[in-house]
């Protein structure tokens, strides 16, 4: 009888501090993740996606489009959860082409019950792929969402993913998210350098305007910038540089440039580690206050089952297709999330 009374107390102990902190605010985690190319099976009109489709060139069905919500689930499933079971209150994603896809993800077996719930503006870009935000409406209520267009003055033709801002209450505190996707360094990195220069310029502009407005809110911008922590267009032309001992209100500091300057990355590409999948933060979520959120750390998530186990490329992501081949991996980003507690 004393075994059993004593088990049950164990049991009730464990439920209750389980449930506790399941229900507890005092912790919450925010993520972004590159899906790499997260596309239907379907041939969209005026966009670049043919090669998505079950006739293409990689020969994408439904059985391999099923694999690859599968696998992005999972991977989902694990952020943050040490210290926030729900998994993270808010998720920036890019490499998406609808808001179709983001609702077949979200259904996922291993994510259903946190009924994310997704936010997708699409975009010109010529391949159809944009940026979208996963949010779970216990943790946040949304009040304005807007897309932003990025032009090129030195090229009108140019056609690229939109910025997404979404603003709104995370349990209760004002935050704005700028979910980003910057031009790619197709033709060399010096080449197309003044691309990723207009969108950190564009970004920047966002960014004022939101610091400018009363409510005081902390802002978060992620994204998978092409860029790594200190290139020209995040450190000068965003402004978003190290976490100093004191940092202001107003300003940009980046959470992961300390994962860069320790050697860390999110993608490999010819035997260089870069970090271009970033969290950047206003000093006001950083700088001490008697109540309100704080950035407490900030991860990168990679796990062997997420890293090729063998051959050339044993030891980077393990991604979805090395060129034509189908590899039925996850994705050529390893994601980053940030934990914050007030």
């Amino acid at each position: 009888m004393k075994k059993t009374v004593i088990t049950l107390f164990i049991f009730i102990l464990c439920f209750t501090g389980a449930s506790k902190a399941q229900n507890s605010t005092d912790y919450v985690s925010i993520a972004f993740y590159n899906l790499e190319n997260l596309f239907d099976t379907l041939d969209t009109p005026d966009k670049r996606d043919e090669e998505y489709t079950p006739e293409g060139r990689k020969k994408w069905d439904t059985e391999k489009y099923q694999r690859k919500l599968h696998n992005m689930a999972k991977v989902i499933a694990m952020l943050g959860t040490e210290n926030t079971p729900q998994g993270p209150a808010i998720i920036g994603v890019c490499e998406t082409e609808n808001k179709q896809v983001l609702a077949d993800l979200v259904h996922e077996s291993s994510i259903r019950d946190r009924n994310y719930q997704p936010i997708l503006i699409e975009g010109p870009d010529g391949r159809g792929i944009d940026v979208g935000l996963l949010y779970r409406p216990d943790a946040f209520t949304v009040k304005n969402t807007h897309s932003h267009r990025l032009t090129m003055p030195f090229d009108s033709t140019y056609r690229t993913r939109d910025q997404l801002v979404v603003s709104g209450e995370l349990n209760g505190e004002s935050f704005h998210f700028v979910v980003n996707h910057w031009p790619s360094r197709y033709g060399g990195e010096e080449k197309s350098r003044p691309s990723r220069i207009a969108a950190a310029q564009l970004t920047r502009s966002i960014v004022d305007s939101l610091m400018a407005l009363k409510d005081k809110g902390r802002i978060v911008v992620m994204g998978d910038f092409n860029d790594d922590p200190n290139n020209l267009s995040i450190e000068t032309t965003l402004k978003a540089m190290p976490i100093p001992e004191k940092p202001k209100r107003k300003e940009l500091y980046n959470t992961t440039r300390q994962l860069f300057e320790e050697g860390k990355g999110t993608l490999a590409y010819r035997g260089k580690w870069n970090l271009f999948d970033q969290l950047i933060v206003s000093g006001n979520l950083l700088t001490r206050r008697p109540k309100g959120y704080k950035v407490e750390e900030v991860y990168i998530l990679d796990k062997p089952f997420l890293r090729q186990q063998e051959g050339d490329y044993k030891g980077y992501p393990n991604r979805t297709h090395a060129g034509r081949l189908y590899l039925g991996g996850y994705s050529d980003h390893f994601p980053v999330f940030m934990l914050l507690k007030r």
